[in-house]
């Protein structure tokens, strides 16, 4: 299906339901696309999809919205014109409900790919009407009675109340028919009974019955009418083709070589022609005869052998030929044979280079109406063939001569052959302005991924995803039992110079060491709270709580510990000092926020680091009593005295557990 139906959801339902139902419903519905091209084609099943996935998260039923997105198209293409082309068809809704088909027909030549249904009205009375659907689809019937809804209250102030009376291999939440055994597919056909006061349309309806001028009027032969007409078939009541127009007869030979034309008349409709539109109709009087202001679209079979003569070409025929076809026949087929049995040429040299068109030649189309003519008991299909441009006419083997002289069939053809570059441009500008479109987006995205990054890199992700929507940072502020902080100071990376060069390499040095700080932090275990100075400061067990805090600021530290002398950078050390215990921790500042540690063990910790030695790990004794019991090898140091704490046992940590995981 295009696009622009695909639009109109989307709109609609994030205009009544909101956005965010809008993305559930992508989500659960595996729907990729964030916006929709109009012309761009999208799968069938979307839809339905769609439809599915908002009943699960709304409580609506899949009926609901299948309903509500055929409102929705009708309120949505108002934005492309083609409401002044509904209030166009007629005064009364039944006027419309006759143009349906005609409409979709018409609107091929904007959207060629579109697999439109097809819809004929069969009854109408004072209290409604009632419509045939039928489609290749399935799950689509209640969208179309939405559109009936819709129509009805916005164009033409009517209550429409749309009820099925027969549906046939319709399913629910479906895109592809049923199929038969013998592999087709079954068509959908849905009789849908409309109740609206149509008693306007009944009392002004004309030409219910001749009027008496007529009954004077001389007979026509019909012989006028298939010259006026020469693209004209005359049914009779078992659908025999009784008489035909001279262009329809010539079509026919062109697209059938190897077929004698005189078994053309006098055979049935269904032998030579399929019927495209309405879809599922069958070739019967009684049917067709209540098909009175339906277009028909008729597809030409071709069943010719294209290896024939090409005298069997329309051009080269004349009546004594078509009488004396078969002895024509057989006589070119012996002279083939006899030029084949002497090697006088090849197979390359027979061929006919007027025939060669005519072997790839494009499946015509007949476009017409079915009348009834009383005088003779028969049907006429007044037809011309459905031709978009000067390409698909020469494919069909055609010319402009051989369209009918009245009407806008050659100008219609020069016309689309004419614009039909202008439009392929503005198709290409649209769809490169949609490329461009989509390319923005991604690159949005691609910003906002770095600016979330960035963000993520300074305050702590789940409180900066609660910052984004909309929640005071003052009210992030946590507090936390028990946590473990490890401070890491760079030492001996710069001495006082006023050397520029001297500045520059201790700045790249300071970055060596933080960076193999960085790659060793493992998130959510340990958090990397800031950098100060030559200062180095992580926390485990916040914001995540976690219950081995200990454990993993004394696996980080001694991994540390560890990579910064192999990095074997001259005269660089670190000395680290760990402190377990309760801190308040909470987001600082607006411009550069940050993500701020509060409390005695802070300032604990940062002494353990100051007080220790190039290449040692301090930790306290609280902290070091937890190390212990899961195994841990540290060494009592005695006592230190700690600056706001007076005299502290402390430890050095030496190694983990079990040596070979490290």
């Amino acid at each position: 299906m295009y696009g622009m139906l695909l639009e109109s959801v989307q709109h609609f339902v994030t205009e009544e339901f909101g956005v965010d139902i809008w993305k559930q419903a992508c989500q659960v519905s595996g729907c990729k696309y964030s916006a929709f091209k109009t012309h761009q084609i999208y799968p069938d099943n979307l839809m339905p999809d769609l439809a599915q996935a908002l009943s699960a998260v709304t409580g609506h039923t899949f009926d609901y919205f299948m309903n509500f997105f055929g409102k929705c198209f009708v309120r949505f293409f108002s934005n492309f014109g083609y409401d002044k082309m509904i209030c166009g068809t007629g005064r009364y809704f039944c006027d419309f409900l006759q143009s349906m088909d005609n409409i979709h027909l018409q609107m091929r030549f904007t959207y060629p790919k579109m697999k439109s249904p097809s819809m004929q009205l069969t009854h109408v009375d004072d209290g409604g009407a009632v419509i045939v659907y039928r489609s290749t689809r399935t799950g689509f019937s209640r969208y179309f009675s939405g559109q009936l809804n819709e129509v009805g209250k916005h164009f033409y102030n009517l209550d429409v109340k749309v009820r099925v009376l027969e549906s046939i291999n319709d399913i629910q939440g479906g895109t592809a028919g049923p199929i038969s055994l013998n592999g087709d597919t079954k068509n959908v056909i849905v009789t849908y009974r409309m109740d609206f006061d149509n008693r306007d349309y009944m009392r002004n309806r004309v030409n219910l019955e001749a009027h008496s001028s007529q009954l004077t009027l001389p007979q026509l032969d019909i012989q006028v009418l298939l010259e006026l007409f020469p693209f004209t078939l005359v049914l009779d009541r078992s659908m025999t083709i009784c008489n035909a127009g001279e262009k329809v007869i010539e079509t026919w030979i062109i697209h059938n070589p190897g077929k004698n034309p005189k078994r053309f008349i006098g055979s049935n409709i269904t032998d030579h022609f399929k019927c495209r539109r309405p879809k599922g109709t069958k070739f019967e009087w009684d049917v067709i005869i209540e098909m009175k202001a339906v277009l028909f679209e008729l597809e030409l079979i071709r069943t010719g052998r294209p290896e024939q003569s090409s005298l069997l070409q329309a051009a080269a025929l004349n009546a004594a030929d078509v009488e004396n076809y078969d002895e024509i026949l057989a006589t070119e087929q012996l002279k083939k044979l006899s030029i084949e049995n002497v090697g006088a040429s090849s197979d390359k040299d027979l061929e006919d280079p007027d025939r060669k068109g005519s072997q790839g030649l494009k499946s015509i189309l007949l476009k017409g109406q079915m009348f009834y003519i009383k005088d003779i008991d028969s049907l006429i299909f007044l037809c011309s063939p459905l031709i978009e441009n000067l390409d698909e006419l020469h494919a069909m083997g055609l010319y402009l001569n051989d369209l009918n002289p009245h009407g806008l069939s050659r100008e219609l053809v020069m016309a689309g052959w004419q614009h039909c570059s202008k439009l392929e441009i503005m198709f290409e500008k649209e769809e490169q302005r949609s490329d461009e479109l989509e390319k923005s987006l991604e690159l949005a995205d691609s910003w906002k991924k770095q600016g979330d990054d960035l963000l993520y890199s300074m305050i702590p992700r789940p409180i900066a995803e609660k910052m984004q929507n909309g929640v005071d940072s003052s009210s992030q502020c946590q507090s936390f039992d028990e946590v473990s902080v490890i401070f890491g100071e760079v030492m001996n990376v710069y001495s006082a110079s006023d050397n520029i060069q001297d500045a520059m390499e201790a700045v790249n040095r300071l970055n060596t060491v933080f960076t193999a700080f960085d790659e060793e932090i493992i998130s959510p275990l340990v958090y990397k709270v800031e950098t100060v100075g030559m200062v180095y400061m992580a926390v485990s067990g916040a914001p995540d709580i976690n219950p081995l805090h200990a454990e993993h600021a004394a696996d980080l530290a001694l991994r540390i510990t560890s990579k910064v002398q192999s990095l074997q950078l001259q005269d660089v050390a670190i000395k680290i000092g760990i402190h377990s215990g309760p801190v308040v921790a909470g987001v600082v500042g607006l411009k550069v926020p940050r993500y701020c540690l509060f409390g005695d063990t802070v300032n604990t910790a940062s002494r353990m680091e100051s007080s220790g030695e190039p290449f040692k790990i301090q930790v306290s004794s609280y902290t070091a009593d937890k190390l212990k019991a899961k195994g841990y090898k540290l060494e009592s140091r005695g006592h230190v005295k700690v600056k706001g704490k007076g005299d502290m046992e402390t430890f050095w940590l030496l190694a983990a557990p079990d040596e070979t995981q490290m």
